[in-house]
């Protein structure tokens, strides 16, 4: 076994926000911490990608100026124990481009696409997640049998915590929250 391929200390042990902080770009850009512990995340396929693209643009287009939409970055839901996870779609707060850490505040709906392995982590572990760091929407996208790409909407109930099943899209996204959309997503 070569020193590349052994993993630093630091990734078997609880990470602190100060920890977490210390680290390079290059060394968070494959991790997410839940609880203080490290989660390795694999890189996601090409369709992944272009499907979380493609929603992201457009919810881009739909916005208001005020907010943006951009793809996988750190978002700090909480500092102890420190939680940190990197949504597939993020709308934000325009005023908070360059902002670090990025805060569940400045963030209005984060989307995550299902890819095989992260179905559990996708459906349950993240939706309670984001909902308690108070989240107002999140979107989960899957693949379905027929090949069409099934959107589920979600929006927050803040006196529980916990988000309310909104609608479910076959292909094509008409959503009229948090702002008016259309997106087609039968096509490639």
């Amino acid at each position: 076994m070569t020193a590349e391929m052994v993993a630093p200390a630091w990734m078997h042990q609880q990470i602190t926000a100060e920890l977490y902080n210390s680290l390079s770009e290059e060394q968070c850009k494959d991790i997410e911490i839940v609880d203080g512990m490290v989660v390795m995340v694999p890189s996601a396929s090409l369709p992944h990608n272009r499907l979380a693209r493609k929603v992201a643009n457009a919810m881009e287009l739909a916005g208001t100026p005020g907010w943006f939409a951009d793809l996988d970055f750190d978002v700090r839901l909480q500092d102890v124990p420190l939680t940190v996870r990197r949504p597939d779609i993020v709308v934000y707060r325009a005023g908070a481009v360059g902002v670090t850490p990025m805060r569940p505040e400045n963030i209005l709906l984060v989307g995550e696409v299902v890819s095989p392995g992260s179905e559990t982590t996708d459906r349950v572990f993240k939706p309670e997640q984001y909902a308690r760091a108070g989240i107002q929407f999140y979107w989960r996208i899957e693949h379905s049998a027929a090949g069409v790409p099934l959107v589920y909407t979600y929006v927050l109930d803040p006196a529980a915590g916990t988000y309310r099943v909104g609608d479910v899209h076959t292909g094509v996204v008409e959503a009229a929250a948090p702002f008016p959309v259309k997106i087609d997503l039968t096509q490639p």
